[in-house]
């Protein structure tokens, strides 16, 4: 059997999102970015407070709120499906509504609030167990899902990931400095790891792949090996 559940961590431009979604498809499992529980808070605060700047009334509606993540519902692009809802009310697709201009302005904000952290975990664990999951973050392997059955850090140089970054980057047509790149992801590293509640860090069990000399398709090969040896 293969494994049922997958944790991919790792830092900021480590490529977790496109190999995650790429071995997710091919193994027809819910590919789980993390990130997405914040979107949805984020939007729900907007939404329903007017404003993501009060972390106790933001909390307090994490923990009210009912958020899920499915399988694509519909064919129009999306990764996953989120679905959410407030207190007694109707809980709706919400999936592109995480992806406005507004959420993305605001949910550092929200993602940096511990308690909406804590109670987001917890939302993460019940989708994650399910099974049949790559989930990409972080702290996957380490705090929300410790029990994966397969667990992978992605990591590479800073210098290769400010460079897949920067041609992101050029190809959406903007235009943004390499050497900024580079400054902005090491300091973004050095927060993450430093931090004092889920620090960035591979978990013990983890397998550590290096990707900086290593194509997309590479990586993902190396992976389905190991999933083909199963828990």
């Amino acid at each position: 059997m293969p494994p049922s559940i997958i944790a991919i961590d790792g830092p900021v431009a480590s490529g977790k999102s496109s190999i995650g979604k790429r071995l997710a498809d091919r193994l027809g499992y819910l590919f789980f970015d993390t990130g997405v529980m914040y979107r949805a808070v984020t939007y729900l605060a907007l939404r329903e407070l007017g404003s993501a700047q009060e972390a106790a009334a933001v909390t307090a509606l994490a923990e009210s709120a009912h958020i899920d993540v499915l399988p694509p519902t519909v064919e129009d692009g999306r990764d996953c499906t989120i679905q959410a809802g407030v207190a007694n009310g109707p809980v709706q697709d919400i999936t592109w509504a995480t992806r406005g201009k507004d959420v993305e302005d605001n949910v550092s904000l929200v993602a940096a609030v511990q308690p909406v952290r804590r109670v987001l975990t917890e939302q993460m664990r019940r989708v994650g167990l399910r099974g049949r999951v790559v989930m990409v973050g972080r702290d996957v392997g380490t705090v929300i899902l410790p029990e994966a059955d397969l667990k992978i850090f992605l990591d590479a140089s800073v210098e290769t990931r400010a460079r897949r970054r920067y041609d992101e980057v050029r190809a959406r047509g903007e235009s943004r400095d390499y050497a900024d790149i580079v400054a902005n992801l090491r300091e973004r590293d050095r927060i993450d790891s430093s931090r004092a509640i889920a620090p960035l860090r591979p978990a013990a069990d983890a397998v550590h792949l290096d990707t900086t000399d290593l194509g997309l398709e590479a990586v993902i090969g190396k992976i389905e090996a190991l999933v083909a040896v199963g828990p």
